[in-house]
């Protein structure tokens, strides 16, 4: 039996208008945990969601992003950045080294609010759902054509994922 060894830069890569993904470890590799380096844009939001089985693992190799790992005492479905725990706790602004590790059924989010692209680690169990997922949202932003909203939610929900405030992506606010 072997392992694996992927060096910088390489990995099969997926690049949307919205985010670059790049597999460092799937299903396909004997692993029950995907592992990919994502780098997101200035601007991108994937908006408050939960996954009902999935958990997930974020560390942040370089830049700065705002996270949120918590359920809130209230879930506005407008803008996630101002949700607060019963404890009080808010959007946390993480830099290198910073992680957030996310159990079943609780809310997350993610924002790149710099100027900078963000880089992270990012980790899901069980594999190969987000690897799909990513394959299939990466089709659906670079087929060229308008993006059939309602497609977009059905594959979402084929892959755990219940989104509660939009995703979006252009320059930060």
């Amino acid at each position: 039996m072997s392992g694996l060894i992927v060096p910088p830069g390489q990995g099969r890569k997926l690049v949307t208008k919205a985010q670059e993904i790049t597999f460092k470890v799937t299903e396909a590799d004997g692993s029950v945990i995907s592992t990919f380096e994502v780098v997101v844009p200035p601007g991108f939001d994937v908006g408050a969601h939960v996954h009902q089985h999935a958990q997930e693992f974020f560390y942040v190799l370089e830049g700065e992003i705002d996270l949120l790992a918590f359920e809130p005492v209230e879930r506005t479905e407008g803008d996630w950045r101002d949700w607060k725990s019963p404890a009080g706790d808010g959007v946390v602004r993480a830099g290198p080294g910073s992680c957030m590790f996310v159990p079943p059924g609780c809310p997350h989010a993610f924002t790149n609010a710099t100027d900078e692209p963000v880089r992270m680690l990012f980790q899901s169990h069980p594999s190969p759902d987000h690897e799909r997922y990513f394959e299939e949202i990466a089709e659906i932003f670079s087929s060229g054509r308008s993006v059939d909203s309602g497609a977009v939610q059905r594959m979402r929900e084929r892959y755990d994922i219940s989104q509660i405030t939009p995703l979006r992506y252009g320059s930060p606010a």
